[in-house]
């Protein structure tokens, strides 16, 4: 192993303050021993990694990133991404020595994000320092990764929403964005296919903002990689076209600086340097192993580590005299510098550009177009009516109008999930006929990586949007989790949400993938079963700042409701909403979701003609019913009425919390099959006379 110091490396400690030590160094072991003690002392986390890479993390940091730590929410900010989330005390670390100011409900405060006592504190409850970096908990935190691979989709979404940004809103003497994304990343990143999907998107587009670092320190918790992980993956990534460099020791900050360099410097590539580095550096016996992966060195191996660095070994959480201020004078210095220039610049901007400012001022702060909504249609009475899929690319349409930075696109289906922008151009970059200004988005066959990539680019502020079968929500289970647990507005148009798919069969019909989105805390889930709930949907989840929603839509067409007999589509913001009643006391309530909601008007109608007292009740989303105060809910669903009957296309699982146990559920016991919609709806029972039947015996 190669030494990283020509010199013996002595920290600053009383007497010994005149050291040989470089600042650098210094600020690369601080580094390097924070991350050993924090582990150690949580008896939990990944050492080794962190060790490996602070010279690394640190480079970038100190001399290259273009970031000001008294201002974490400056827009033109370069973006550090850790894909390597296990590694977290890396970045923590790094956000506590460059001083990031804390943010506190959108505004920066002069308080330091991150103390030493946040370090001690790290996996601890509450604590700022979480096992993997969250964003919104911890600030400097730009997304929230650990599941790997995440974490270099999100980087995509961000150099793509950086060219989008650039594209639309720089002018001849305003280059307002011009940053970076840099991304982190391993071993298990590159085993993960989503990154091979997010690198493939990344090269086609010719981003030659985004810059990944891949430590190939060649072990995982198995041990060597060599037992999984084989192939030239540099080659890889040349075959994907990226520009390719190699960093031959992480230790190596000098020749680093000059990559970064020449990363930069390439415009119509996004860049990957292959880092050869060595795990848990430093310590005399777990260097280079297993054991520095994923479990605290010991004290004693630590106690040894100091030593070869020269730190003092009997000191925890120590940071040298002159390394906090040495930090802060180069990035904050710099950074502070770029911010004041750029917010110059942004005001002289907004002089000669008032209503782009205007919009980029919407962006940042989360903020709608006035009358952003006003072009959303409604929908007269129709028998025939029009697949839900159909009404919500009209009214997507028109939404999109009004609303610049509304952009998105689908995995290969957007003639089937229509979700084509009209008029718009494709994000593509020019070579390909497009431009980065394009608001429609064409991911390819790539769920996986879809969903990653719109999470970073809800991150910047934009209305991303993406679109698929339903069935393929679970290729993007990561990133929709990963989504909500953020409160990122992403809208997911999910279609062709039940049997009613037809001929292409149980393979691609949709069971058990609502119940998994209404599973996920903060996601919500809306079902509408009609054209019209379909644009109060979208009222709705255009206005939601706080968090993902998913739209099930149908492939097949849905009648359209006549609002003039029954309740206005306005109950869809409420969840679940009376649709029609009696004017007695009802014996039956029939409730129901999408496609299956005119089954239960119909039943409705014969009932009423035949004397007996019925309620519909539409429940497009029960996230934003459970949400609604228990009288409103006991409006909707009496409680002295037992009489109940559920009917949906699709797993019964849960829909017991509002028959009871004595009400009748209408849905799938089991996968679908291959047949034309109106042979499979009646095999499964989705038919008037089995709704009826069903509402029959509950009134008795």
């Amino acid at each position: 192993m190669r030494a990283l110091f020509p010199t013996p490396l002595r920290a600053p400690d009383g007497a010994e303050a005149g050291g040989t030590a470089s600042l650098d160094n210094l600020c690369i072991n601080t580094i390097r021993t924070l991350s050993m003690d924090a582990v150690q002392k949580a008896n939990s986390g990944h050492p080794g990694t962190a060790m490996a890479l602070a010279p690394v993390a640190y480079t970038l940091w100190q001399d290259v990133l273009n970031y000001d730590p008294a201002d974490p929410l400056w827009p033109n900010r370069d973006r550090f991404v850790l894909s390597i989330g296990h590694a977290s005390m890396l970045i923590y670390s790094l956000i506590y020595l460059a001083g990031v100011r804390q943010v506190k409900q959108g505004k920066v405060t002069n308080a330091p994000a991150l103390t030493v006592e946040d370090l001690e504190q790290f996996r601890q409850l509450d604590s700022k320092t979480p096992g993997h970096p969250e964003y919104g908990h911890t600030t400097g935190v730009e997304t929230t990764t650990g599941p790997l691979g995440q974490g270099c989709g999100n980087s995509v979404g961000m150099a793509m929403a950086e060219k989008w940004l650039a594209a639309r809103y720089n002018k001849p003497g305003f280059e307002l964005f011009n940053h970076h994304v840099y991304t982190l990343c391993g071993d298990g990143d590159m085993m993960e296919g989503i990154s091979s999907e997010a690198a493939s998107t990344a090269g086609h587009l010719k981003l030659g903002n985004l810059i990944w670092m891949y430590d190939a320190n060649r072990i995982s918790i198995e041990g060597s990689t060599d037992i999984a992980l084989t192939e030239n993956v540099g080659e890889r990534f040349a075959a994907y076209g990226w520009q390719v460099l190699e960093l031959k020791d992480a230790n190596d900050t000098a020749a680093l600086k000059d990559l970064l360099a020449k990363a930069k410097a390439e415009t119509t590539r996004p860049t990957f340097i292959l880092v050869h580095s060595v795990i848990a550096w430093g310590a005399p016996h777990k260097a280079g192993t297993a054991a520095a992966h994923g479990e605290p060195l010991g004290a004693e191996e630590i106690r040894e580590t100091k030593k070869a660095y020269g730190w003092p070994e009997d000191k925890s959480f120590y940071v040298p005299d002159g390394v906090l201020p040495h930090m802060q004078q180069g990035l904050g210095t710099r950074g502070a510098t770029a911010r004041a220039a750029w917010e110059k610049l942004f005001a002289a901007y907004r002089k000669d550009y008032p209503e782009l400012a205007a919009e980029l001022d919407g962006i940042f702060s989360g903020t709608l177009p006035e009358g952003w909504d006003a072009d959303i249609p409604t929908y007269e009475a129709s028998e025939k009516g029009i697949a839900s899929r159909a009404s919500s690319g009209e009214v997507l349409n028109a939404v999109a109008g009004r609303l610049p930075w509304l952009l998105g696109g689908s995995a290969d289906l957007a003639p089937s999930t229509k979700t084509l922008l009209k008029g718009e151009q494709s994000f593509q970059p020019k070579e390909w006929n497009g431009s980065y200004a394009g608001r429609n988005l064409h991911f390819g066959v790539r769920e996986h990586a879809m969903g990653a990539i719109v999470n970073g680019m809800a991150l910047y502020g934009l209305r991303p949007f993406c679109a698929g079968f339903l069935i393929f929500s679970d290729y993007m289970k990561a990133p929709i989790r990963l989504a909500s647990l953020m409160q990122q507005p992403v809208t997911y148009v999910f279609t062709h949400d039940s049997i009613g798919v037809g001929e292409d069969g149980p393979t691609h019909q949709p069971i058990e993938q609502l119940v998994q989105l209404r599973a996920t805390p903060g996601m919500t889930t809306i079902r509408p079963g009609d054209a019209n709930e379909v644009a109060e949907a979208w009222r709705f989840l255009i206005a939601k700042q706080d968090g993902p929603v998913a739209l099930a839509l149908s492939r097949q067409n849905l009648p359209t409701l006549d609002r003039s007999r029954y309740a206005p589509a306005s109950g869809v913001a409420k969840g679940a909403y009376v649709l029609a009643d009696s004017k007695e006391t009802p014996k039956v309530i029939l409730i129901a979701s999408g496609s299956e909601l005119s089954l239960a008007v119909s039943a409705y109608e014969t009932l009423s003609k035949d004397g007996i007292p019925a309620r519909v009740v539409s429940m497009p989303s029960w996230e934003l019913f459970e949400a609604q105060p228990q009288s409103y809910r006991d409006s909707v669903l009496l409680p002295s009425i037992t009489g109940r009957v559920a009917i949906e296309a699709a797993s019964p699982i849960g829909w017991d919390r509002y028959t009871g146990f004595s009400g009748e559920i209408i849905a799938m016991h089991g996968f679908g099959a291959s047949a034309p919609a109106g042979k499979l709806m009646a095999k499964f029972g989705f038919t008037p006379e089995a709704v009826l039947d069903a509402a029959r015996r509950q009134a008795r």
